[in-house]
């Protein structure tokens, strides 16, 4: 099986510093739905791994996160695309679960549910929770500059970001693992 993990806020959808709270808020990041049904249609298992704290924070609640995520598989429909998976941690960062970013829970959800080893399976974030999730979970981490990932790239510490891929969106880094993979 040819897994793909993504982080959703930042890499699919626009992200904001006040939370996607709402199905009107989450809106794609330009490429990102034709390049989520690029995979589909070359063989390619896409599960989410996404951090939802405001849940915890009361800015919104699961219904309005699945109602989201609906909006999300409609959208996909037109590009041949979908997502097998949503797996997302509800809580706060001062919860100290083992599912919230940076730590590997929801890594180790995934690896679970569909009996495999992380270690050739890319996990394309923006954030350097991304990073030290796929990293602790043994996936390969891939950053693209959207969302956060500027600012990521700007404030983390160079010896974190060693040998990580780094592509301008999810397109582009869709594009260089279908190319990587041909070979």
């Amino acid at each position: 099986m040819k897994l793909i993990i993504l982080d959703r806020d930042g890499v699919i959808n626009h992200d904001s510093d006040d939370y996607i709270k709402t199905e009107d808020e989450w809106l794609p990041v330009d490429g990102s739905l034709q390049a989520i049904g690029r995979l589909c249609q070359e063989g390619y298992t896409v599960v989410v791994a996404t951090n939802q704290s405001g849940i915890a924070r009361g800015y919104y609640d699961v219904k309005a996160l699945h109602a989201m995520h609906k909006k999300m598989s409609r959208m996909l429909e037109q590009y041949s695309g979908h997502v097998e998976a949503i797996f997302f941690c509800p809580h706060g960062p001062k919860d100290n679960c083992d599912c919230r970013k940076p730590k590997p829970g929801l890594l180790r959800d995934i690896a679970s549910r569909y009996q495999c080893d992380l270690n050739d399976v890319p996990f394309i974030g923006d954030t350097i929770s991304d990073v030290r999730a796929a990293r602790a979970a043994g996936a390969k981490p891939v950053l693209v500059r959207t969302g956060k990932g500027e600012r990521t790239l700007a404030s983390a510490d160079a010896r974190e970001l060693e040998n990580i891929p780094v592509y301008e969106n999810l397109a582009a880094a869709t594009q260089a693992i279908l190319l990587e993979s041909e070979f």
